[in-house]
């Protein structure tokens, strides 16, 4: 079902903390993929610890963002993974850079199966966080997956409502269909050719009109601050057609509906602050929050520890992991 790995190297983007174990590990989701974390323990544990399953950013791989938030939260006492979403990073599933709101909402509903069934978790107490558009993913999968008590979303986007609306909804009807069509006719040419046309990472060199939040991405994907040899935003991108299922399969339906603990972070200033807002107006319950940091920007929640809530996170885990 699952395997611990041994630790061989240190290849993430950010510094070790000496206070925390660190193994690999590999679990299967339900289609059968394989999908491969890297799991972070606080040092002497000798107890079930309370276990959070972590992904994202879009486009991001473990030894990014990911990896940082598990390492933190496993030097406050949880067990954390951080896992690559099917198709992407070490994980498994063809073709390659391909993504689905379906299966990569039961990626971490997969991560909730490996936690359940590890024997220093405590499978009464797990919880999920997703960043930027797993932040998404986590808020859909609450909602089906009554095993997870609690969620955390940092930075967040919808990934359907920017596929099918564009940035701050400025896509209409029209916009829309020619959208489909243009990657209607790539699907028909990826067919001929064998092969699937990527989308581009992160733009590269970044042009001089670019608006801040390109810029923003630019500063964490391209410069050694955040590059990750298999991060598809360092690299090529996504599939070119990854966005068709987005722009018709609407993920958070039935957010409304989540009754766990849900906790929204985001930057104050962060182009994508909407996203969280909107999403928090979906849920009900006295056991939601939503904390907006004051001055930040979107990827300041990626790797700035200066900025990012640890502490409110790991408060909010204790609270409600128990």
């Amino acid at each position: 079902m699952n395997k611990n790995l041994s630790d061989e190297i240190w290849d993430k983007t950010f510094e070790k903390n000496g206070k925390v174990r660190h193994e690999k590990a590999t679990f299967k989701n339900r289609y059968g993929i394989t999908l491969a974390a890297d799991l972070y323990l606080p040092l002497n544990c000798e107890k079930k610890l309370p276990a959070v399953a972590v992904c994202g950013p879009f486009g991001a791989v473990k030894e990014q963002a990911s990896g940082l938030y598990a390492q933190e939260l496993a030097a406050r006492g949880f067990m954390a993974i951080a896992f690559d979403p099917s198709f992407t990073g070490e994980s498994g599933g063809t073709p390659r850079y391909v993504a689905s709101p379906d299966i990569n909402t039961e990626d971490f509903c997969a991560a909730v199966d490996y936690l359940s069934c590890e024997k220093r978790a405590d499978p009464a107490r797990i919880g999920i966080l997703g960043i930027c558009g797993w932040g998404g993913m986590a808020l859909n999968a609450a909602a089906e997956d009554t095993r997870i008590k609690a969620t955390v979303t940092s930075t967040m986007y919808d990934m359907s409502r920017v596929s099918a609306y564009g940035y701050f909804d400025s896509l209409d009807e029209n916009g829309r269909y020619e959208l489909k069509k243009s990657l209607c006719e790539q699907r028909t040419e990826d067919y001929l050719k064998g092969g699937y046309k990527r989308a581009g990472g992160v733009a590269d060199p970044l042009p001089g009109d670019a608006p801040f939040y390109v810029k923003d991405y630019y500063d964490y994907y391209k410069t050694p601050r955040g590059y990750h040899p298999r991060s598809l935003n360092s690299g090529d991108g996504w599939n070119a057609t990854s966005s068709l299922s987005f722009i018709n399969m609407p993920i958070m339906r039935f957010a409304g509906e989540i009754r766990s603990a849900a906790l929204l972070i985001h930057g104050e200033k962060a182009h994508s602050r909407y996203f969280s807002e909107d999403a928090f107006k979906l849920l009900k319950g006295d056991n939601k929050k939503l904390m907006i940091i004051p001055g930040a920007v979107h990827t300041d929640l990626y790797d700035n520890k200066n900025v990012i809530p640890f502490k409110e996170i790991a408060d909010f885990y204790n609270e409600y992991l128990k």
